[in-house]
């Protein structure tokens, strides 16, 4: 047995097959389905079909890819390296499709875009006009859309993982290119069980303020803005806007955000601006892209949109 270990090919041997690409495929949806079992119903096929796929994928690497067993599945170091490069391959052909259609001026193929949450609630719908405007112009776009913080789409928007994304600015990176969309305005907010939310306007103060628990971003804000979190006593965090929303729903937090996205509970009377005159902000939102990539009718046709309506 241990010769014919010994005995395996290392690496990936000869070209890349069909038939490999099929079995990344089920490897894939293995991943993302988080196992076999789960995998069946997204695959359409049995489980003993998908345990053979995973195991000639893993002769084929001659990598150890999962574990599987009575304790579950768990994917192992060389399984997650994998996995990444499976995602890359995708994009790629996926990127060569669509390069090839523009080539006949065809507006076929997909859109990957990365959007930071709560924008859908932005007064001037310029992303979803452009989505709209996309989908028109080639009716058979397939637009998949990843709701994830700032730093994963700029990183995946690098990648090639996503073509574009939106995010909100603190820093612009040398790779990227940008199309400015929003001056985002951001304010102090308590809700309606909160202790300061019926205390009158002449007693508020930043003193006070500071005395109780408030909510921070674990994301990537500029200098300014971090300056005027040094007011607030931060005893949370979380990783995007709607998270913060739910501690300071609660009633226990105080924490910033963005007027568009509270408006909904200042007009049921549940929120409420601190300071509003003194604790404020501007966050710029942008549309970025990978500075030096490929030709894509898709992609350009949707940054075209977005760019004309700014």
């Amino acid at each position: 047995m241990q010769n014919k270990l010994n005995q395996r090919p290392k690496g990936l041997a000869g070209r890349l097959a069909d038939t490999d690409i099929r079995l990344l495929k089920i490897f894939k949806a293995v991943v993302e389905c988080g196992g076999f079992t789960n995998a069946e119903v997204e695959l359409n096929i049995s489980r003993a079909a998908i345990s053979i796929a995973m195991s000639d994928l893993e002769h084929r690497l001659s990598l150890k890819l999962c574990q599987r067993g009575r304790s579950g599945f768990s994917m192992t170091n060389q399984g997650d390296e994998v996995y990444q490069a499976t995602l890359q391959l995708f994009s790629a052909l996926e990127n060569f499709r669509t390069q090839v259609n523009s080539i006949h001026h065809q507006l076929k193929g997909e859109l990957n875009i990365g959007i930071t949450d709560t924008l859908v609630t932005m007064p001037k719908m310029k992303i979803t006009q452009a989505l709209s405007n996309l989908k028109q112009r080639g009716p058979e776009v397939k637009i998949n859309i990843r709701m994830v913080p700032p730093a994963d789409i700029e990183m995946g928007v690098l990648d090639g993982k996503l073509h574009t994304g939106v995010i909100t600015v603190s820093k612009k990176l040398p790779g990227l290119d940008y199309i400015a969309l929003y001056d985002e305005q951001s304010h102090l907010y308590c809700s309606d069980t909160h202790p300061l939310f019926a205390l009158a306007p002449d007693k508020l103060s930043i003193e006070l303020i500071e005395t109780y628990d408030a909510v921070l971003p674990a994301y990537a804000q500029s200098a300014s803005i971090k300056s005027l979190f040094q007011h607030l006593n931060g005893t949370a965090t979380a990783t995007d806007r709607e998270g913060i929303a739910f501690l300071i729903l609660t009633g226990h937090y105080i924490g910033f955000l963005p007027d568009h996205f509270a408006q909904r509970w200042l007009a049921e009377g549940t929120l409420r601006a601190l300071l509003a005159d003194e604790l404020h902000f501007k966050t710029p939102i942008s549309a970025i892209s990978r500075k030096g990539s490929s030709a894509n009718l898709v992609l350009n046709c949707y940054l075209e949109q977005l760019d004309k309506d700014k």
